[in-house]
């Protein structure tokens, strides 16, 4: 705390998500993660994570779903946000790395942290270009959902890490 009256900057997580994720257990789970993360974050002046599902591309070839999903991922992240892509060729973090990512960009000032989880083909060029922060879970392919899932147990996990809490242990 630098001061008395020093607050942090409020961050509003939010997910990105291309496609739907039907009723189940992965949805359970999502949202298990999800509320943990809201309740754990207040403190920390993290809201959400907040999910916004885009429609997946009806275009016939790869390129051109990748390019239209992308455009809608772009225009959604706007203002006082950065965007965070999870891509197969994104960096790879430990969870106190993906943390200190998340508490830097609170100190920097950012409003909002979207994270983009692209469609079955991926991101489009454009939108890996105009990003500064390209994160990936691993090597593995990992279904969709499985990413939703971890994205969001990660998201709760930092603020386990950021506010000392037991759950995540080294």
């Amino acid at each position: 705390m630098v001061g008395a009256g020093w607050r942090e900057p409020i961050v509003e997580l939010v997910i990105l998500a291309v496609g739907r994720m039907k009723a189940g257990p992965e949805r359970e789970l999502f949202e298990r993660y999800s509320s943990r993360c809201v309740k754990s974050g207040r403190e920390l002046h993290l809201h959400g994570p907040k999910l916004v599902e885009i429609p997946e591309s009806r275009a016939r070839d790869a390129q051109t779903r990748k390019n239209e999903e992308s455009q809608q991922i772009q225009r959604l992240s706007v203002g006082n946000s950065k965007l965070v892509l999870l891509d197969e060729r994104g960096k790879d973090l430990t969870s106190k790395e993906f943390a200190r990512l998340i508490c830097d960009q609170q100190d920097q000032g950012v409003g909002q942290l979207c994270f983009a989880l692209g469609g079955p083909d991926g991101h489009g060029d454009a939108l890996k270009e105009a990003t500064d922060i390209t994160i990936r879970f691993g090597r593995l392919t990992w279904p969709h959902q499985f990413a939703r899932i971890m994205l969001a147990e990660q998201l709760y996990r930092v603020t386990t890490v950021l506010s000392g809490h037991p759950y995540h242990r080294e």
